[in-house]
């Protein structure tokens, strides 16, 4: 089965004379291939041919042929509408188990949530004509979901329900902290809960002024504290530094002592991992169409996510398999004269003060940024930037140019992605190499006549990273630039840096929370401690190991390789390998 697919948004049929349809072959041998609606195309399924005539005429590259097993129709689960985003099969929640769903933006994951939490009814692909619950019910007999739709839609099967977008929270949810925790706690856990997720100093504010973090860990205990069979938690890591987020997992593994289920959609690798028992994949075309796939144990389903392939539906999803280079404690730092050299750095606001050990960067290095939210490494890299002025100690940078992509992305920028990018680029935007290794490895090509201003998060990102990499520059400061981004995002961006550093000779620090990401990316790191809010103490740079040694060693988590794709794996507490490495004091990996 093949199907022609328009991007609405690229698609200007009045200024073409609709091509796509004069050209197209099937509009004359069989029912028209391509239809009109309020002067767009738009292009009918099932009877495509993949002849690929519409594709190669239309300027705006806003066709694609997209191929689909035919078998998947049984699979049908729901379709949005026509030339819309369609998923085919679903994942089962499983009882006394974290299921995690893994798999790129757009691909479906919240539509699967929203689906198993009743907040949407799957339409089993008969958008025109939507089915009744129980006609829905009945069409899984004989599987195992059936039972999960006649307990949900029979209210005998309580499911609790936590949303990706939690900043939108606010606009729906009014009250303070306390009075909306201890309205929801149901299971009488609320003390312990706060505790663990350390909210216990929020419970007086109003839910309207709390940070993204604070309102991300505020949506956790909401969820967990309520008497339910199912929890469903999208993207519940989201906002949160390392030490919240396998906080947060502590908490929604704690679930499982009374053989509750979880259904949690995730993009840290190290999170998911240490979190999940069962995986299922979710592929296909983002924003066009995807699967569901079989059950995997969390390892098995992590590495074949990595690869790209999955053996038992002979299906390779991505050309070519994600890997990752293993750094040998003895690797050499820098491979020439420091670049740029701090004095002890000191900055005081009210209420809190950060200080910052000497330092130096080489050539053609990396280092990366870990530690708590609040405690000084935005504020340490606005003073590498020249943002802020540090009130003790010295930059000394001597003639150097700086590109700066800061935390939070402002909506000031304007104009379409090309303008943007040129803007930034200069006369290097006309140069292959810049395509080969900005345009291409970031994913912005199809947003470049975009205004901004329409991009959601995710393309926001991507842009705010491709600028900053643009400029000419001889560092590059970088701030969590892997939040919104999926895990081949976040890993294709963490490659263009590095390919950019040592290929052009130039450095850049890089603030990140994604410990994969951060073991990908980096030659070294400095750690940050401290109370968060109240004071910080920035490290040196030290050696990879060391200073993961030392960022884990506070957290009390270690991590080992993974023998076949050799990517960094969170051990479960408590397990022999996490014993053997916290008594040998190698929390990072062997």
């Amino acid at each position: 089965m093949r199907i022609a697919v328009v991007d609405k948004e690229r698609c200007r049929s009045d200024k073409c004379d609709l091509v796509c349809i004069r050209f197209c072959p099937m509009v004359r041998t069989r029912r028209e291939a391509i239809r009109l609606e309020e002067d767009k195309a738009y292009v009918a399924e099932f009877i495509c041919s993949g002849c690929g005539i519409c594709v190669r005429k239309c300027p705006f590259d806003a066709l694609s042929i997209v191929n689909l097993p035919d078998e998947l129709e049984q699979d049908h689960v729901h379709r949005y509408g026509p030339n819309e985003f369609t998923l085919y099969r679903l994942p089962v929640p499983r009882e006394g188990r974290v299921v995690g769903l893994l798999g790129k933006n757009a691909i479906g994951k919240s539509t699967v949530l929203n689906i198993l939490a009743g907040n949407l009814t799957p339409n089993l692909g008969q958008f025109e004509a939507p089915l009744k619950k129980d006609e829905i019910v009945e069409s899984f007999s004989g599987r195992p979901l059936h039972d999960f739709f006649d307990g949900l839609y029979s209210g005998d099967l309580p499911v609790v329900y936590k949303p990706q977008y939690v900043d939108q929270i606010p606009k729906v949810v009014q009250g303070t902290v306390r009075e909306v925790l201890e309205a929801r706690d149901e299971r009488g856990v609320l003390k312990d809960i706060i505790g663990d997720l350390e909210v216990d100093h929020l419970m007086e504010r109003a839910l309207d002024v709390l940070s993204g973090g604070e309102l991300q860990r505020v949506a956790i205990a909401a969820v967990v504290i309520r008497d339910a069979g199912v929890y469903l938690l999208d993207e519940p890591s989201s906002h949160l530094d390392i030490y919240q987020r396998i906080n947060a997992a502590r908490v929604i593994r704690g679930l499982l002592d009374d053989g509750r289920n979880v259904v949690v959609a995730e993009h840290d690798l190290a999170v998911l991992d240490y979190l999940s028992d069962e995986i299922f994949l979710l592929y296909g075309q983002p924003n066009v169409y995807g699967i569901v796939s079989n059950v995997h144990q969390v390892r098995e389903g992590i590495n074949i996510y990595i690869n790209g392939y999955i053996p038992d539906e002979n299906v390779r999803f991505r050309e070519s398999p994600i890997i990752f280079h293993v750094k040998p404690p003895t690797s050499k730092a820098g491979r020439s004269r420091p670049l740029l050299t701090w004095t002890e750095l000191s900055k005081v606001y009210d209420g809190f003060d950060l200080t910052v050990k000497e330092g130096e960067i080489g050539i053609g290095e990396v280092i990366g940024i870990l530690g708590k939210n609040g405690i000084g490494k935005t504020t340490f890299v606005r003073m590498l930037a020249g943002v802020e002025e540090p009130d003790g100690g010295d930059v000394i940078d001597g003639d150097i140019k700086v590109s700066y992509k800061p935390q939070y992305l402002t909506d000031t920028v304007e104009g379409t992605v090309e303008e943007v990018l040129r803007r930034a680029a200069g006369e290097k935007y006309l140069e292959s190499w810049f395509s080969a290794e900005v345009i291409e490895p970031l994913h912005v090509r199809h947003m470049l006549d975009r205004d901004v201003g329409v991009l959601s998060g995710g393309e926001i990102q991507r842009v705010a990273i491709a600028e900053c990499l643009s400029r000419t520059a001889d560092i590059y400061l970088l701030d969590e630039p892997s939040a919104y981004l999926d895990v081949e995002e976040r890993l294709a961006v963490a490659r263009a840096i590095r390919r950019i550093t040592k290929m052009s000779g130039v450095t850049a620090f890089v603030v990140e929370h994604d410990i994969v990401a951060q073991d990908f990316i980096a030659d070294k790191l400095m750690v940050f401690s401290g109370e968060a809010g109240v004071n910080g103490v920035g490290g040196q740079p030290l050696k990879l190991e060391d200073g993961m040694n030392a960022f884990l060693g506070e957290m009390q988590v270690t991590f080992r390789r993974d023998q076949e794709t050799k990517r960094p794996r969170v051990n479960k507490e408590g397990s022999r390998l996490d014993k053997e490495q916290k008594k040998a004091g190698r929390y990072y990996y062997a």
